[in-house]
């Protein structure tokens, strides 16, 4: 469960970018299906995001990562501070060849100034596609420009 706070800065999210087409992962199809900061999921189809050989793209996975981390982040973060990912690790562990991916990512420290994530995605079988960690450093959001306007 999130907090009126935390909704507040998806909404902000949201209204920032929609319907301009700049959200990479509005193009891949990536969908955030349970909020909780403790436990964020999201989905992405395979079709529209394979390789030449028809597999799910590894760069793919690596973008579904970062976004369900940096979501996790910035929810944790609140609405001062903004998250940006400054370093993603991926194992590759299976292909995916069709249907949709979902990750699971899971806080594995959260700091004043750097949070680290564990990110497992999986296909449709619950099989382990790809295991990521991302780590995000944690920034005053007026330093940036993107204080919250709520």
């Amino acid at each position: 469960m999130i907090t009126p706070a935390q909704q507040a800065i998806l909404e902000n999210i949201h209204k920032r970018w929609e319907g301009t087409g700049e959200q990479l992962a509005e193009r891949l199809g990536i969908e955030i299906v349970d909020t909780n900061p403790h436990h964020l999921v999201a989905t992405m189809p395979v079709a529209g995001n394979r390789q030449p050989y028809g597999l799910l793209h590894g760069g793919a996975s690596a973008v579904l990562a970062e976004t369900v981390g940096s979501y996790s982040a910035a929810l944790l973060a609140g609405p001062d501070h903004i998250a940006v990912g400054i370093e993603l690790s991926c194992s590759h562990n299976r292909s995916a060849t069709q249907g949709v991916v979902t990750a699971v990512c899971t806080p594995i420290h959260v700091g004043r100034t750097l949070s680290s994530f564990e990110i497992v995605i999986s296909d449709e079988s619950g099989r382990r596609t790809c295991t990521a960690r991302l780590t995000c450093a944690i920034r005053p959001a007026h330093q940036e420009g993107l204080a919250s306007s709520t």
